[in-house]
């Protein structure tokens, strides 16, 4: 019976963990529509960066890219419905007082994770070839802290 109990606290504490993860089927906090062309021209949102969620505690998130620290919140910051992205490669960074890290989930199912490509302690993920489609982005931080920040995205030719 202890054993049962046991691995029964341990199966369960597992999942509430992994329930407190990145997770693109909540809603986002902002949502937008954008076509490639509209994105030309660098676009700017404000957020708080930070979250209580530790990266590599979430086996539902195992980006392709950097494998830093990070820490961010369940719920998406960001979700974009993009369109007329064929022939075009997406910029994707954050400006912020702190160590900040992104978080991108694409339209294909693709995890990308960045901390520092941005310089001064902060992050950029280039999409090469973006797919028409949902983007679901975190902005976090690579310590846990919380600071403001603000999101750019812009759209270059190929």
């Amino acid at each position: 019976m202890r054993l049962f109990l046991a691995a029964a606290v341990a199966f369960f504490g597992s999942y509430g963990a992994a329930q407190a993860c990145p997770d693109y089927n909540i809603q986002a906090v902002e949502a937008y529509q954008a076509r490639g062309a509209q994105l030309r021209q660098p676009r700017f949102f404000g957020v708080v960066a930070g979250g209580d969620n530790y990266i590599w505690d979430c086996p539902n998130v195992r980006p392709g890219t950097d494998q830093g620290a990070g820490y961010f919140t369940s719920r998406p910051d960001f979700s974009f419905d993009l369109s007329g992205m064929g022939g075009l490669k997406l910029e994707i960074s954050a400006v912020s007082n702190c160590d900040s890290a992104l978080l991108i989930n694409t339209a294909s199912a693709g995890w990308y994770y960045d901390d520092d490509d941005n310089g001064n302690y902060d992050p950029k993920i280039v999409l090469t070839r973006p797919v028409n489609g949902r983007i679901d982005i975190w902005v976090g931080t690579y310590d846990g802290q919380f600071c403001d920040a603000q999101l750019r995205m812009e759209t270059f030719r190929r």
